[in-house]
Parts: C-alpha cells; structure tokens; sequence
C-alpha cells in the first residue's frame, strides 16, 4: 500500500485580480502559510501560467515550478476543465460556452473545438515539462441535454453520440500518451461522462485506452445518489486523481435530484466546505490507500454557504487528518511462528 499525498489544493476557486490571489507566486506563498504541499494549477488563467509557453519552453516550465518550489511546494497537476469542455459542445449550448474561449471565436462551435483540441495538446506537453503524470479535464457533452429521455432517444443515439466523443479524444488521449501523462476525466453532471457507466462506453470506445483515466470527486456522486465507497471498488485501476469536496443531499416533499431551477442555497443537494456535508471521507481515504492510489488529495474548494478563505484555512488539517499512514507490517505480526512449506504441510496433514 502507498500513503496518499497531500494536501493540495485547486487555485481556480481562489484566482482573483486582488493580491494575495493576483498571481502563482503570491498565492502559492499563501497556500504553503495555510499547511498545503502542493497546487493545481487552472491552465486556462493567465494570472497563473501561459500553457502554450508551458509546453513550448521547458525554460518557462522550470520558471514555473520554481516559482512554486521557492514556497516549499510542488505542482499537483495542472487542469483545463474549461478547455476539455469545449472539446465537445452541443449546438444549444454553444454561446453559453463562449465565455471559456478566445473572445475572437464567439458563437463558432467548430473553431472552438479545434482550439480546445490544441489545448489539450499543449496541457499534456506542458504537463511532460513541469514532470507531471496526470492531467485534470471535463470531457465534453454531446448528449447532456437527453439524460432524461423524454422524448425517448431515437435508436442508436448513445452509440453515435459516444462514437463521436472517441472521435475528438483519441488524437489528445494519443498526445498525452506519448509524453507518458495520464487523462484525468472528472466525472460531472453535464458532461457525457458524470457516472461510472457512461465512462465504461467512453473507454470501450477508445478501446481501453490508458490514457483514459478518472478523476475521483464524491460530491457529484453525493448529489447523483450513487454509492461513491463501491465506485472506488469498481474502477479503483483507473483512479488517478481525487478532488476532495464535500457535498449534502436533502431531498425534500418539494425538491430532488434536479434542484428546481434553484440556486446553490435552496437546492436539496449543495456543494459544502470540508467537514459541513455528509461525504464519508474516512471511508473515501481508507479505500483509496487500500488500492495503493499515489497520487495527490487535492482540496477542490466549493460552497454554498462559506467564504471561501475559511473554507482554504479548514482544508489543510482537513485532509492531513484523513490521510493514511500506510503500514509495513501486519498487526498481529507479533505473534507470528514463522514457516516452512515443510511445516505448512505438517499443519495441513499432508
């Protein structure tokens, strides 16, 4: 077994143009005062990284990690959650989405796949030069707008659609491959990918790939009513990132699963800062060391209710409580006899 790495923490939530927050060194300075090891890092904000340099200039990339290093951490991962969106996008969605591209590709679904594309590329590229293996994205949704299906789906819907997305990964799943970078897919309502079934038709349909990999967070499973401690048995092999995120569902006679067109502070099921929801994170982080994960457990802070530097404050003893120092040893080694197959054979009477 393997003791889980941490804390860390994603800068996305925190990033803002006011100081300490204004830029990689100072709010990684602010982290590291905090009790964090490590930050991921929103490759789409400019405040903290220029990806493209990133993968172009393994000078700039040192510049980046030095820049980290010099807090006493290092780099978890870098994420292009924005940008894997916009991999693949839905003609209803498209101008809701243009706020995550290049203001010049405005209403042009096709231009901002392709730049996506191009993204992704650099991230994993980007990813090989700061000496990452693992890589944080959304996968895109074609069919999110028929998960409820009313209308029923036409005939073959599923398989075209999921044919479709292995289409436009494959080239960045080979991409990442190459530099030797796991895809991380945070399995999200809204993405074709959300649960563990809808990530066994992806993988069947980019036959198996390795790159293709999960990014465990069991906040979206809390408000899914999916049992996220047997998720980890199931696809515990694929598992190679963890957002830890709290969240709490409360359904109640007047609202469930959807919400009701509610915001955050009147859904049944919110996001909540570490320890205010109902995820069992003892359970989460004795399975995950159990099935030898390795990598980081990065706070991914949201709440509906907490400000946000409270919410930072509490994360780091939060998660260092939790993770495992695995043993090296079985408890009841004390009273072991030692053996021999000759004694085991004694033992057995054979």
């Amino acid at each position: 077994m393997k003791t889980i790495k941490g804390p860390a923490i994603f800068l996305a939530q925190f990033a803002d143009d006011k100081a300490p927050f204004n830029n990689l060194k100072n709010i990684s300075r602010y982290m590291a005062d905090l009790g964090y090891k490590a930050v991921q890092i929103p490759s789409w904000d400019s405040r903290m990284i220029d990806l493209q340099k990133a993968a172009e200039s393994k000078t700039y990339a040192d510049e980046i990690k030095g820049i980290v290093a010099e807090t006493g951490m290092e780099i978890s991962e870098l994420s292009t959650h924005l940008q894997g969106q916009l991999v693949a996008v839905h003609p209803a969605y498209n101008e809701l989405f243009d706020g995550f591209a290049p203001a010049n590709l405005k209403g042009d679904l096709k231009g901002k796949s392709a730049w996506a594309t191009q993204q992704l590329k650099y991230a994993a590229q980007a990813s090989a030069n700061l000496g990452l293996n693992a890589h944080a994205t959304f996968s895109g949704a074609l069919m999110w707008h028929t998960v409820y299906p009313w209308p029923q789906r036409p005939a073959g819907l599923v398989e075209t659609g999921f044919t479709e997305l292995a289409k436009r990964w494959t080239p960045i799943l080979n991409a990442f491959d190459e530099v030797g970078v796991d895809v991380c897919y945070e399995l999200h309502p809204g993405e074709d990918l959300h649960d563990g079934i809808t990530f066994e038709m992806f993988l069947d349909k980019v036959g198996g790939h390795k790159r293709a990999n999960i990014l465990y967070d069991p906040s979206h499973f809390v408000l899914q009513c999916l049992d996220y401690l047997q998720f980890i048995d199931f696809y515990h092999d694929r598992i190679k990132m963890f957002h830890v995120k709290d969240a709490e569902f409360n359904p109640t006679g007047k609202q469930g699963v959807y919400g009701g067109f509610q915001g955050w502070v009147e859904r049944a099921g919110r996001f909540r800062s570490l320890g205010d929801g109902q995820v069992d994170f003892a359970g989460i982080f004795s399975k995950l060391s159990q099935y030898n994960y390795s990598g980081w457990a990065v706070l991914e802070w949201e709440c509906a209710i907490k400000h946000p530097e409270q919410g930072a404050a509490e994360g780091a003893p939060f998660i260092a409580d939790h993770i495992i120092r695995v043993t090296e040893k079985a408890f009841d080694d004390f009273a072991g006899t030692g053996a021999d197959e000759e004694f085991n054979k004694k033992i057995l009477g054979i």
